[in-house]
């Protein structure tokens, strides 16, 4: 999924990692990384900025995903497991790609939602959610 996901967005080549971890590990990334101190669904770590961003201009970054908070989100929406697992990998994978929706304002915040709807349509349209 990871990989259509990127080839959607005109990435390739690009590369990523991506974890399913619990509400606990998902707390102490945020906690210690973030510095908020609670669980959450996704975290993005971009490798693209910073100091050393340009060294390795493939290597876009980590997801951290939350299977404990998926399966809730998705019970609460009426939606499968699967549905949102996809939709929360998509939206990390577009914070590495550049997208933002927490520091850019509300423009940019309506550019990557956009894109989220877009790219999650075409996933279902090819019978990938």
């Amino acid at each position: 999924m990871a990989e259509r996901i990127l080839n959607a967005l005109g990435l390739p080549t690009s590369e990523l990692s991506v974890v399913i971890v619990g509400d606990r590990s998902i707390r102490i990334l945020n906690r210690e990384y973030l510095g908020r101190d609670k669980s959450t669904n996704v975290i993005s770590f971009s490798m693209q900025e910073g100091e050393f961003g340009h060294v390795s201009p493939d290597l876009l970054g980590d997801v951290a995903v939350s299977a404990d908070t998926c399966a809730r989100e998705a019970v609460e929406g009426g939606i499968t497991f699967n549905s949102r697992l996809v939709f929360l990998l998509l939206h990390g994978i577009l914070h590495l790609a550049g997208y933002d929706h927490e520091r850019s304002g509300e423009a940019e915040a309506l550019r990557m939602e956009s894109k989220e709807q877009e790219l999650f349509v075409l996933l279902e349209g090819e019978g990938l959610v």
